[in-house]
């Protein structure tokens, strides 16, 4: 099989154990800077150039997408999508899981454990809106944040209102959800493949830290999770449509709660923690599930 990895960057350890499983499997892997990657929309032969090279026709296509180019990302694998290339998660999907409030929303629809969260537009409706969650110790987080950026815990109501004042000052989208004390600074991260749950992680934060992202200097650790955890994770990847998701939830007192369902999950802190090769599971699902012109969207949507 032929398949092309949407990566800004070959050096990344995701990027490269998936060039090296691909390769073990024996497929050929190219990977593609996303951004430059460029398109001619036509009716009847959509196509993909790459510096001056018109690229011919792939099996799969792995995005790994950053959310700072997911409006571009996007419309470059929904370009592939049209060329009837197999993507592994959906242009759709991504951008439906990348729209933190839309994906909640959905979530919530199906019934899926989430923290109580909040939004509001005007100052005038923001003491309402922290009493909404629970009041004070309240999480307030930036709607375009990622890997634990422009995610602030607020202490007392006076510091949430500051806090919320000030994001809104800036035209900031924001929500404010409620903090799960008995989590203590701890998260899960459930990596799924194909609708299951294949290696789970425990992600503590640092003392003083209530953040667990490995990228702000938590630690992982390998965990087994509950049945109903495991459920709650393959529902909420199967809700936005992803094949291959990073489903982070919070354990609380009243059952497990998802926080964000990641399109583009990293691969080192799960196969570091687990010893488990995630890489091969991927390209495996794909020798399965790769036919052509197999999206359920074909560039809809």
């Amino acid at each position: 099989m032929k398949i092309a990895i949407l990566s800004r960057n070959r050096n990344l350890y995701s990027t490269k154990r998936l060039v090296e499983a691909a390769e073990q499997r024996g497929h050929e892997a190219r990977v593609l800077d996303t951004l430059r990657c460029y398109m001619n929309i036509a009716a009847h032969k959509p196509t993909v150039h790459y510096q001056g090279e018109l690229l011919g026709a792939y099996d799969a296509v792995i995005p790994r997408i950053g959310a700072s180019v997911t409006f571009y990302g996007t419309s470059v694998l929904r370009q592939f999508e049209m060329m009837g290339t197999y993507p592994l998660n959906e242009s759709v999907a991504i951008s439906r899981s990348r729209d933190k409030l839309r994906s909640l929303q959905l979530l919530s629809r199906k019934g899926i454990g989430l923290p109580v969260t909040g939004i509001a537009n005007k100052p005038g409706d923001i003491k309402d809106l922290i009493q909404m969650v629970g009041g004070a110790p309240c999480v307030i987080k930036l709607l375009e944040g990622t890997q634990g950026i422009g995610v602030v815990l607020a202490e007392t109501q006076k510091a949430a209102e500051s806090v919320v004042e000030a994001f809104m000052g800036l035209k900031a989208n924001i929500l404010v959800q409620e903090y799960i004390h008995e989590a203590g600074g701890a998260d899960i991260r459930c990596f799924v493949v194909g609708g299951k749950v294949v290696a789970a992680m425990k992600r503590q934060a640092q003392p003083g830290e209530f953040r667990s992202n490995l990228h702000r200097g938590g630690s992982a650790s390998l965990i087994k999770i509950t049945p109903e955890e495991r459920s709650t994770a393959t529902r909420a990847a199967q809700i936005m449509g992803l094949n291959v998701a990073g489903v982070d939830l919070l354990r609380s007192n009243h059952g497990p709660v998802v926080m964000e369902v990641n399109s583009s999950p990293g691969l080192e802190g799960i196969e570091a923690a687990t010893g488990k090769d995630v890489a091969d599971m991927i390209i495996s699902f794909i020798e399965t599930n790769a036919k052509l012109g197999k999206t359920r969207t074909r560039g809809k949507g």
